[in-house]
C-alpha cells in the first residue's frame, strides 16, 4: 500500500521514515518530495509497504504522533486521475 505522509518537518530525512515505519512491517520504498531547485523538502513525501495489513497498522498508529516536533498526517495515498494533462506545452 502506498501511503502519504504530510506535515513533516524539513530536517526528516528518508532514513527516518524507513525507521519509523519498519516498526511495524517491511517498508519497500520512501520518497520525500523536494523542491527541484533548492533541493528543500517540500514537507510530504510517499511510504509504500507491502502488506496492506501492516501499512493499515501504522496509519492507525503514526496519523498524528509527533516526529521532530511536527505530528505527521498519514493516510492511504490516492491515485492520480487519469485524463487531459493539465500542463501546457513549452514552445
Amino acid at each position: 500500500m502506498n501511503m502519504y505522509i504530510g506535515n513533516l518537518a524539513y530536517n526528516v530525512t528518508e532514513e527516518d521514515l524507513t525507521a519509523t515505519f519498519s516498526e511495524f512491517g517491511k517498508v519497500e520504498s520512501v520518497s520525500i518530495i523536494k523542491d527541484r531547485f533548492s533541493g528543500q523538502s517540500k514537507g510530504f513525501g510517499f511510504v509504500d509497504m507491502p502488506d496492506n495489513s501492516e501499512a493499515d497498522k501504522a496509519i492507525k498508529a503514526l496519523n498524528g504522533k509527533d516526529l521532530k516536533g511536527r505530528d505527521l498526517k498519514v493516510n492511504q495515498a490516492q491515485q492520480k486521475p487519469k485524463g487531459k494533462k493539465t500542463r501546457r506545452p513549452r514552445y
